[in-house]
């Protein structure tokens, strides 16, 4: 209970709605760009490797649920429970210290792109028929012409997708936890995990 404490910090609890901004607004202008990626976790990222997996977890259910349910985009939505699992594992991979190192930030990137994946392409197949009116469906688009159903498809787009989206988004915030000065990040209860 205290470690819980000390990850909800006054300073994670500020950092979360900041992160949850930086996702809906990153991941909305990449969706409306139609670039084949997402690159809409990046904040519970930052929040599950500066503060543990319970934050990130929080940090990515809240982005969608915020993102959907104030009618921004309501397709993401049912997608928080994928939040809510990158930012576990994203914080699971941060407390063996795999951002202290770029190239493995970016392994951990792709396993986390894979899980979601998995997790992903059932609520794409059953709650949105398949579709997200975003970038991906031009995947999706080539593995349904290739004759798979909707769940292979939206799985076969996700496992394209995802790890390279998942990989990008790990490394980024590798390189911005590089850049922050150590006085900020010692304010984080998992500082010792990253530095």
């Amino acid at each position: 209970m205290e470690r819980l404490r000390r990850d909800f910090s006054t300073i994670t609890l500020v950092m979360i709605p900041v992160a949850i901004a930086i996702n809906i607004a990153i991941g909305q202008l990449v969706y409306t760009l139609k670039v084949p990626l997402y690159l809409d976790s990046i904040g519970t990222i930052f929040v599950a490797a500066v503060a543990g997996p319970f934050a990130g977890m929080l940090t990515g259910a809240l982005t969608n649920l915020v993102w959907g349910l104030s009618g921004i985009n309501s397709f993401y939505t049912a997608f928080w429970i994928t939040g809510a699992i990158i930012g576990l594992v994203a914080g699971l991979f941060s407390r063996f210290g795999w951002f202290k190192v770029w190239w493995r930030a970016i392994i951990a990137g792709v396993i986390t792109g894979l899980i979601a994946a998995m997790v992903s392409a059932p609520i794409l197949t059953y709650v949105n028929g398949g579709v997200t009116g975003s970038g991906t469906d031009v995947i999706t688009a080539v593995f349904r012409n290739a004759g798979l159903g909707i769940l292979p498809s939206a799985f076969a787009q996700g496992v394209s997708s995802d790890p390279l989206d998942k990989a990008i988004s790990f490394f980024i915030v590798w390189g911005v936890i590089r850049a922050l000065p150590l006085r900020f990040l010692d304010r984080f209860s998992r500082a010792e995990d990253i530095r």
